[in-house]
């Protein structure tokens, strides 16, 4: 397959996978949502600045619930046989995403002086949530999820393979291989400076 025919696949499933992450989104969001209000009001009613530990912690929740249904759902298509590396890159993505929430609510209810559960969830589960939503799918689609990313990489694991089960020995060029190929050995020749030295 050449690479402007897995672009155009890949564009053709824009919709389709912005339609699934946003259905995963919906139940990170209800998660998001419970796990925050639960903490709030509950957990850690009388612990100083519960507001950003309840969203550090109900945020890291939601992580884990997208992260399946991502990779085994929404970008499905695209997900990649090394787990570890993808599970890595996401959990970065989505902690990086995490700070988009977090800066939200510092800003309404420290810098601005909101401070009602109300003003906590608008500045949570709103506008950070809809920030957080854009940079996350961004990444996931063009870096983690990545079919160009995942296509090289199973090239270059084939080749590899091929080289390896061939029985070729793999080695880094020398400075005869990489010299110009002429009609004559001299100038593959390392240049040993004037004669005589």
């Amino acid at each position: 397959m050449t690479t402007e025919t897995r672009t155009s696949a890949h564009k053709a499933r824009l919709l389709p996978q912005l339609i699934k992450f946003g259905a995963v989104g919906a139940v990170g969001f209800v998660v998001n949502l419970v796990v925050f209000n639960v903490l709030m009001l509950f957990v850690l009613e009388n612990v100083p600045h519960k507001t950003l530990y309840a969203t550090a912690i109900a945020t890291l929740v939601a992580i884990a619930a997208n992260w399946l249904g991502n990779r085994y759902w929404a970008f499905a298509g695209n997900r990649n046989s090394d787990a570890t590396r993808e599970g890595i890159e996401f959990f970065v993505v989505s902690l990086a995403g995490m700070a988009i929430p977090l800066l939200c609510v510092w800003v309404s209810h420290y810098l601005l002086g909101f401070q009602s559960l109300l003003a906590d969830n608008i500045a949570n589960n709103v506008v950070g949530l809809a920030l957080g939503t854009v940079f996350r799918f961004a990444f996931y689609r063009w870096w983690v999820f990545s079919p160009e990313r995942a296509a090289a990489r199973d090239e270059r694991r084939a080749g590899a393979r091929g080289a390896l089960s061939s029985g070729a020995h793999v080695t880094p060029r020398t400075a005869r291989e990489k010299a110009p190929i002429t009609g004559s050995t001299l100038a593959a020749a390392p240049d040993r400076g004037l004669v005589g030295d």
